[in-house]
C-alpha cells in the first residue's frame, strides 16, 4: 500500500552554492523519515526521479540532489556510450569533501521540511551514487545506507583523497551493499574487502551478491536491468529503511 505524493524542484543552499534537488514527499501531513537519493554518473535523470518517487510513496521525504551542481549545473543524460564518457569526466572532477558538504546541506534542508521526522536519515545511491552513499554513511546523522554497485569503494577517489573504505570506522548506522556478480567494474575481491572492513569496525551490515546481474541491474532504463535482482533488492531496501528509520 503506497501513499499519494507530491513533487517539487528546489534549490538547497550550501554556502554560495545552490544545489538543484528533486523532492518527493507524501501529500498527507505527517512525520516521515528523510531519505537522500544519490544519482548515477548520469545526473538526476528520469530513473533517479522515479526512484525518488517510489521511496516517497513508501512514506518518506525523498530528496535527490544534483551531485554535479558544481561541475555542470542541469546535467542530465541517458545511457549511451557518449553519455557514459560525459558522466565519467564529471565524476573525475568531483571532490570528496565537497560531496560530503553537499550531502550534509541536503540532509539539513530535508530535516527542516514540515513533513520531516526529526532524527536519523537514510541514503540510497547507485553506481557513482553507490560509492557516494558508502562515503556518506560516515556522517553521524545517517542511520541507514543502501549502496548499489559503487565501483572503487576500496581503492578510488577523485584527486588524492582517501577512498570511501577509509571512512568505514565512522559508520554508525546500518549499511546494505548490493552487487551483481557479472559486474566487470567491481571484482569479487573488492566486495570481499568491503565486507572485511565493515566486519572489522563492527558496522551492522549485509552484502547482497546477485548471480547473473550486471552493473546497473536496478535501472529499468538500462540494457543491464535484471528484474529478479531488482525486485529482491527493492524489498531489502524497504526492509532496511522500515527497520532503521521508523
Amino acid at each position: 500500500m503506497t501513499v499519494d505524493i507530491k513533487t517539487t524542484i528546489v534549490n538547497i543552499p550550501n554556502q554560495d552554492l545552490q544545489i538543484a534537488s528533486y523532492v518527493a514527499e507524501p501529500v498527507a501531513v505527517g512525520q516521515y523519515p528523510v531519505v537522500i537519493v544519490i544519482q548515477e554518473i548520469f545526473g538526476v535523470n528520469s530513473h533517479i526521479r522515479d526512484v525518488t518517487e517510489r521511496i516517497a510513496k513508501e512514506g518518506y521525504v525523498a530528496i535527490a540532489p544534483a551531485i554535479y551542481q558544481r561541475q555542470a549545473p542541469g546535467f542530465e543524460t541517458g545511457y549511451t556510450p557518449e553519455s557514459i564518457e560525459a558522466g565519467k569526466k564529471l565524476k573525475d572532477q568531483t571532490n570528496s569533501a565537497e560531496i560530503l558538504s553537499d550531502l550534509e546541506a541536503t540532509i539539513a534542508y530535508g530535516l527542516t521540511l514540515p513533513n520531516a521526522k526529526p532524527g536519523g536519515v537514510g541514503l540510497i545511491g547507485f553506481c557513482f551514487g553507490g560509492w557516494i552513499a558508502y562515503l556518506g554513511a560516515s556522517l553521524p546523522t545517517v542511520k541507514a545506507t543502501a549502496s548499489f554497485y559503487g565501483a572503487g569503494i576500496p581503492h578510488w577517489a577523485p584527486g588524492n583523497a582517501d577512498p570511501p573504505i577509509a571512512y568505514t570506522d565512522k559508520i554508525q548506522g546500518t549499511l546494505y551493499a548490493f552487487f551483481g556478480l557479472e559486474d566487470a567494474s567491481i571484482p569479487m575481491a573488492d566486495t570481499e574487502q568491503i565486507e572485511q572492513a565493515l566486519s572489522k569496525y563492527q558496522v551492522n551490515h549485509k552484502i547482497f551478491r546477485y548471480p547473473g546481474a550486471d552493473h546497473g541491474f536496478f535501472c529499468d532504463q538500462r540494457a543491464s536491468y535484471n528484474a529478479e535482482a531488482a525486485t529482491d533488492a527493492w524489498q531489502k531496501v524497504k526492509q532496511l529503511f522500515q527497520t532503521e528509520l521508523r
